[in-house]
């Protein structure tokens, strides 16, 4: 890929949707009831006992000077992911500049075991900045696909352009992962960007396409122990439409809740029975195992997703753990979503997300956030369209004007945080948002009830589900038909939305120069035909120093 980037310096190297409680499911063990089918299914080299890399390769969280790789290995039949089985395994790497590895820059081993679930990851430093690397791994005479991986500018370097895959909420059992293919076959992209929900725990049948199973996940039941998340995660990675990416740019993910279960907080989930379905604690832990085994994710302060990246001096890119320090979801009507002892983000990482805002010196301040910021009031829907309205984004039923998994149900964070940017003339703050399976363009008003008398803090693009249901899945009508009557409400009773999609799945493309940063916005043509094909549909974007998106007629 030609180079996008123009530095000024270099350095030298060379190495949602909330299906409410329903009966409770006690977990099966997965191994024995998916041996045998899997087994079957493995190519000749597996079966006969040589290692394969059935779940492809994968990059994330590029530096200007390193890239952590990742693949998980099969080193004999039966070690299928979540079953603790199989024999330790010699897994090597190397990184070249070409595809045809005959400039290699760094290699080395690792030990792949039964305790990582046979996920490996090598953290490599000693990169040049700003530089497209190809990366393979090896095991027992085996090579790994190749993939390609790009490390971020250097921190100093002045920076033309970048560009990110940005994408959330992709549930298995919905659909096919077409926005991921989409996305790989650009060949554009410096790194891409998951919002959350890279998975889901519901049990098979659970949650579907308008209530049918496209295509089953594993295991059957519901995700609660550690055997089963990692099953969960593997059967994911065998998708060839997420393999295709993982292997085209590196990825940058945070999590949201399914990675845990609906809703969850730090005490709990509203998918969760405490006792009948284990303890929290340990449920909550096994996740987070699971996730640092299966992502090419660095584990951050505490064990978390929050951590901050650069790209040069055009943008740097705070990343937000939105579920590991909230308090529980408020009682809607209430009052309590005002109450300054109820925390989103946990005061440590608030503090840490306030004093880097503060402290930056890039032309852009990106915040991956997995709940949307912008506040957000229903309007008068009839009944038929406010119930699943209500339903898609959390509200009560009865018709209280709030979604309280979002930061609407955290004010005082909202307000101090939106407080230090007016405070200290922080600009060009876009917040990058999933979670809610719509496309939105937003202002981020300081004071939502007076807007647009009021001051914008920052922007806000939220996209829409990779295939999770969205308001006409709800509704079970055609698409398009909810959006054309709801879009124009929400927007009247909430005057800095710009935008809001509310029927349709894909995902976005954030582009970004020193004059502005644009979201091009894609949709699918079928969630449920594996050869959907995409079509741009809308395109905003924020110019530098306004705090406000406005429509573009063109994607970049």
């Amino acid at each position: 890929m030609t180079s996008r980037y123009r530095a000024s310096i270099s350095s030298e190297g060379v190495s949602s949707l909330s299906p409410r409680r329903r009966t409770v499911v006690k977990a099966a063990a997965a191994t024995a009831v998916l041996a045998g089918p899997l087994t079957a299914a493995l190519p000749a080299r597996a079966a006969t006992g040589t290692p394969a890399f059935l779940h492809g390769v994968a990059s994330g969280d590029p530096l200007p000077d390193g890239i952590l790789l990742w693949t998980r290995v099969t080193p004999v039949p039966e070690a299928i992911p979540g079953s603790g089985l199989g024999p330790d395994t010699e897994v090597g790497w190397v990184v070249a500049r070409d595809k045809a590895f005959t400039s290699i820059v760094a290699k080395g081993s690792t030990t792949a075991t039964a305790a990582a679930d046979h996920t490996v990851k090598a953290d490599i430093r000693g990169l040049q900045p700003a530089t497209d690397y190809f990366f393979r791994f090896s095991a027992g005479g085996t090579d790994s696909p190749v993939a390609r991986t790009r490390t971020a500018p250097a921190t100093d370097a002045g920076v033309a352009g970048l560009r990110f895959g940005v994408v959330s909420c992709a549930n298995w059992e919905a659909g096919y992962f077409s926005p991921y293919r989409h996305l790989a076959a650009r060949g554009d992209l410096d790194a891409w960007l998951h919002l959350g929900d890279y998975i889901y725990e519901y049990k098979s049948g659970e949650y579907a396409a308008r209530g049918k199973v496209v295509r089953p996940h594993a295991p059957a039941n519901e995700i609660l122990t550690l055997a089963d998340y990692r099953t969960r995660h593997g059967r994911y990675k065998t998708d060839p439409d997420l393999q295709a990416l993982h292997h085209k740019a590196p990825v940058v993910a945070i999590w949201d809740d399914h990675e845990f279960a609906d809703n969850a907080w730090s005490g709990g989930a509203g998918n969760h029975t405490e006792g009948a379905e284990g303890t929290w604690t340990a449920r909550q832990a096994a996740a987070k195992q699971a996730y640092f085994e299966w992502m090419p994710v660095r584990p951050a302060i505490e064990g978390t997703t929050y951590r901050r990246l650069r790209f040069g001096k055009l943008a740097d890119l705070s990343l937000l753990d939105l579920r590991s320090f909230r308090s529980q979801q408020a009682s809607t009507g209430t009052g309590s979503v005002d109450d300054p002892e109820r925390t989103l983000t946990g005061r440590v990482q608030l503090d840490w997300l306030k004093a880097g805002l503060k402290a930056s010196d890039t032309t852009w301040r990106l915040v991956g956030n997995s709940v949307m910021i912008s506040p957000f009031a229903i309007g008068e829907l009839s009944a038929d369209l406010f119930k699943p309205l209500a339903k898609l984004l959390g509200l009560p039923q009865e018709g209280i004007a709030f979604n309280t998994d979002q930061w609407d149900g955290y004010t005082d964070d909202r307000r101090e945080l939106l407080a230090h940017l007016r405070t200290n003339a922080i600009r060009n703050t876009v917040f990058l948002t999933g979670d809610i399976h719509m496309a939105w363009a937003n202002d981020v008003p300081i004071d939502a009830g007076t807007y647009p008398l009021s001051a914008s803090a920052g922007t806000e693009f939220v996209v829409t589900s990779v295939t999770s249901d969205n308001l006409d899945d709800i509704v079970k009508v055609p698409e398009g038909t909810v959006s054309a009557v709801a879009a124009p409400i929400i927007r009247a009773a909430n005057r800095h939305v710009h935008w809001v999609d509310t029927d349709r799945h894909g995902y976005g493309v954030l582009d970004i120069t020193a004059d502005r940063a644009q979201m091009d916005y894609y949709v699918l043509s079928d969630r449920t035909d594996p050869n959907a094909t995409s079509a741009w549909v809308r395109s905003y974007r924020t110019r530098s120093g306004t705090q406000k998106v406005e429509r573009t007629y063109d994607p970049v």
